[in-house]
């Protein structure tokens, strides 16, 4: 049911009607969306949910500091422990040198 309501056509129906683009991979099945979906999820719970902003200025400052740790400091388990950075930029490295 995930992200449903997206693929639902009163939705899509309405984006075509007005000439928009969805962004997903036009087959309208749960999985277009789940990698960003766990994504907020992760800064929902581990950023956001835990701060008290006093503006929305100290948000964006907040979440961005927080993705950035994400990608480059917090070792993901489906990484086999290594950062998005370090997956993503060692790969390019290996790709580079081939």
């Amino acid at each position: 049911d995930q992200g449903s309501h997206f693929t639902s056509l009163e939705f899509t129906d309405v984006l075509l009607d007005a000439k928009i683009a969805s962004s997903m991979d036009g087959k309208g099945v749960w999985r277009d969306n789940v990698f960003v979906e766990r994504l907020w999820r992760t800064v929902k719970y581990e950023e956001v949910y835990l701060r008290a902003y006093d503006s929305v200025s100290e948000a964006r400052a907040s979440i961005a500091k927080y993705l950035a740790f994400y990608n480059q400091g917090r070792p993901h388990s489906s990484l086999d422990g290594r950062t998005p950075d370090e997956a993503y930029f060692g790969t390019q490295a290996m790709v580079m040198a081939a």
